[in-house]
């Protein structure tokens, strides 16, 4: 794929701030178990971590539409380089605790929420409207397969040879990106004199009133619940049940970035030949199956591994149509809000799987934890055949609105 001097900066502004998120993301849990192994405890990590999904999403929507898209994300950065750096001093100093993990994961999460939403409302600025797919499924590799996922394998080693390491790496890959942000191009934001919470509803409404989008925004919610249940477990997971320590959990990491990574080659013709209706649907009943062959299948890691495998590249496909529905069919005026008020909705019960899971694991068992996970992706496979069929996504298209439209 081609693009101009935007598009190019962008993906080199991802590279970096994922780096620098993934290193963090995948040291938190790690340093977590080295504390306390109480299920319930590791979870309260991930809970700290998902919660501004849910508190900040709605306003920082509203931010991302009033000022200019890259000025909000240097103050995403700036945010992140603080919160890495504060990690990388304690943790060289041996003072780490799990309510300062779980700040450290509040205040990275807090930075996502901003970075996210404004990354996403650039994409149509810097690419063409017939290069979306191709364009989100590069930023997806991006931040969940090269680094996300490729990224946590050498945390272990990492954290291992020394706890602050991780964290004096993202520092220095979160100031990269607060670098090379500068040099991105945005269109100015006409400024809006309405009341917040008035901007908030505005998005909101949209989102919810356009069929199709609200019917992505619940399966999403649904696949976010039960997915964090699993993350949040999955530390625990390998070193309880597969009997693999951290090095052998991020083994499981790179199991996951190779179904990004395999599947990336090939999501733009998965769309192109079945559609977003039919990628979806498949997508989903994936979801479900995978999950439920995790909690069935004997204490093998390789086929764990494989499993995984499947499950992201199966993911993969699921979020490029995603994000590529959101911003074909949502005004750039309203995208970042629309965006976020996904985010929000979908992501906001993150928090609740990640404390779902802990109690699922303390109470029933780890293998529970992908049973029940299994059953929610299971109505969400329910949701996405009845709600998004081909006709549904024909219909949206006959209303759908270029990137610079004001209204719908």
């Amino acid at each position: 794929m081609t693009g101009g001097g935007g598009w190019k900066r962008l993906q080199a502004v991802a590279i970096s701030a994922s780096t620098a998120e993934g290193l963090v993301l995948a040291a938190l849990p790690l340093l977590a178990v080295s504390i306390t192994t109480d299920p319930r405890h590791v979870s309260w990590v991930n809970v700290a971590g998902q919660s501004p999904w849910l508190l900040f999403s709605l306003f920082a929507g509203v931010l991302i539409d009033r000022v200019r898209r890259t000025t909000v994300l240097a103050w995403a950065f700036t945010v992140e380089v603080a919160a890495a750096l504060v990690l990388a001093v304690l943790g060289t100093a041996h003072l780490l605790s799990l309510p300062l993990l779980m700040l450290a994961a509040f205040a990275l999460t807090s930075a996502q929420v901003l970075g996210d939403g404004a990354s996403g409302a650039l994409v149509p600025e810097v690419v063409p409207p017939d290069r979306l797919t191709a364009a989100n499924t590069r930023l997806q590799l991006i931040d969940r397969g090269l680094v996300q996922f490729v990224v946590p394998p050498f945390t272990g080693w990492l954290v291992a040879f020394a706890a602050g390491l991780p964290a004096w790496l993202a520092c220095v890959a979160a100031l990269l990106a607060l670098l090379l942000v500068r040099g991105i191009p945005s269109a100015p934001v006409t400024p809006s004199r309405a009341h917040p919470l008035r901007d908030v509803g505005e998005g909101l409404r949209y989102l919810v009133r356009t069929p199709l989008l609200r019917a992505i925004t619940i399966t999403v919610a649904l696949g976010s619940f039960a997915a964090s249940a699993g993350n949040a477990m999955l530390v625990l997971y390998a070193t309880e049940v597969l009997r693999i320590g951290p090095v052998g959990y991020g083994a499981l990491l790179t199991c996951l970035a190779a179904g990004w990574i395999l599947s990336s080659f090939v999501v733009h013709r998965i769309v192109a030949r079945l559609g977003y209706s039919w990628s979806m649907r498949i997508a989903q009943t994936f979801a479900a199956g995978t999950s439920l062959l995790i909690a069935v299948l004997p204490p093998w890691p390789a086929a764990v591994g494989a499993v995984l495998v499947v499950m992201t590249a199966a993911t993969l496909v699921w979020n490029v149509c995603s994000q590529s529905s959101r911003q074909r069919f949502t005004p750039r005026a309203l995208l970042g809000r629309v965006l976020t008020s996904h985010r929000a909705l979908a992501w906001g019960l993150t928090p609740l799987g990640s404390l779902a899971g802990g109690l699922i694991a303390a109470h029933w068992s780890l293998r529970g934890v992908w049973f029940a996970g299994a059953a929610v992706h299971g109505i969400g496979a329910v949701l996405v055949w009845w709600t998004l069929s081909p006709a549904a996504f024909r219909e949206a298209g006959r209303t759908e609105v270029s990137p610079g439209a004001v209204k719908p």
